[in-house]
Parts: C-alpha cells; sequence; structure tokens
C-alpha cells in the first residue's frame, strides 16, 4: 500500500499594508512579505498601502475576498492597541469563521521576544468566502515571526496533518479534520 505524496500548490495572495506614513518606497514589511511569498513558490496577485481606515480597509478588503483570483490575504500594520488602529475592527465584522488559535499562538511566540508589550498585539486571521486572512503588526520582525512560524507552513499543502489550503476557495486539496487524525493515529 503506497501513500499518496502531497505537491506544493501555489496560491494567489494579496499583500495589504495598513499605514498613515507608509509608500511603496519605504513598506519594507509588505516587501518582506511579497519576497517571503515569491520565495516560497506562491503567486502576489496584489498589493496594496491603505490608510488606518476601517472603511477604505474594508473596501480593500472586500474586493479581495469577492475576487475569484485572490485565496489569501496578508494584512500588515494596525493590529496594535493604539486608537487610530482600525484593522481589526475593519476586518472581524467579514471573517464567516476566525482562526483563534493565529492570534493566541503569535501572541505567546512574541512574548519570548518583547515580553509583556505582546499582550497589545490583536493579531488574529479568519476566513471568508473561503479567502484566508492573517492580520499582523507592520513590524518586520512580527511579520517575519507570523510568516516563519505560522503562515509560511499553513499555506504548504505539504505541511501535516493539517494545513490551511484545502479550506481556501479553488483549491483541490481534500480538507483534513485535526481531530479525526489524531484519532485514528
Amino acid at each position: 500500500m503506497s501513500k499518496k505524496v502531497k505537491q506544493f500548490m501555489p496560491l494567489h495572495v494579496a499583500v495589504m499594508t495598513v499605514s498613515d506614513t507608509r509608500t511603496d518606497a519605504n513598506d519594507s514589511t509588505g516587501a518582506f512579505l511579497v519576497e517571503s511569498l515569491k520565495s516560497a513558490g506562491h503567486v502576489v496577485c496584489e498589493r496594496s498601502i491603505t490608510t488606518n481606515n476601517r472603511y477604505q480597509i474594508r473596501q480593500q478588503l472586500s474586493s479581495w475576498i469577492a475576487s475569484t483570483d485572490v485565496q489569501v490575504v496578508l494584512i500588515n500594520g494596525g493590529t496594535g492597541f493604539a486608537a487610530n488602529n482600525a484593522t481589526v475592527a475593519a476586518i472581524t465584522p467579514l471573517f464567516d469563521k476566525v482562526v483563534d488559535g493565529f492570534g493566541e499562538i503569535f501572541r505567546q511566540l512574541s512574548f519570548q521576544d518583547i515580553g509583556s508589550a505582546a499582550l497589545q498585539s490583536q493579531a488574529i486571521a479568519g476566513l471568508a468566502n473561503e479567502t484566508l486572512i492573517f492580520a499582523m503588526p507592520g513590524s518586520g520582525g512580527a511579520a517575519k515571526l507570523a510568516w516563519e512560524q505560522l503562515i509560511k507552513p499553513q499555506l504548504d499543502a505539504r505541511q501535516g496533518p493539517c494545513n490551511f489550503v484545502a479550506h481556501v476557495k479553488n483549491s483541490p486539496v481534500n480538507s483534513c479534520n485535526p481531530t479525526q487524525h489524531l484519532l485514528n493515529g
């Protein structure tokens, strides 16, 4: 009996930087995410810099959620506790399902680097219209942590026992139930 070998499947990803000060010339975190996605074999289909305005964030994200081309969205910036940060308020109403573990594990990993300041991160992830959305802080270190430790492995169909590739639109990968996998050993 042979096991079916899983193959890497490139996903179509959009990257949004939420900032009132970043431009194409100085958006180092957005550039890092774009290069990391490309290096991993994914297709970056769009990139935007959006001001910290909940309605502009929601408008851009809604466009990507409605698109048949965008499977994943990476958002950096606007997730901290500052009064003007609007990302979480903008995107949460759009979620069909929240990926609770993303924010929890991100804060746990961040705590190892920045201590109790990790409490102020509102990093969040969810699914909307079969579009996987990750929102993380705008700092380069935080984005690198989120990408390397959490997002990159979960965007790879070869990651076991489960990954998110099966849950995005236009995915031919079968879904995995981690509880069932553990029960079946």
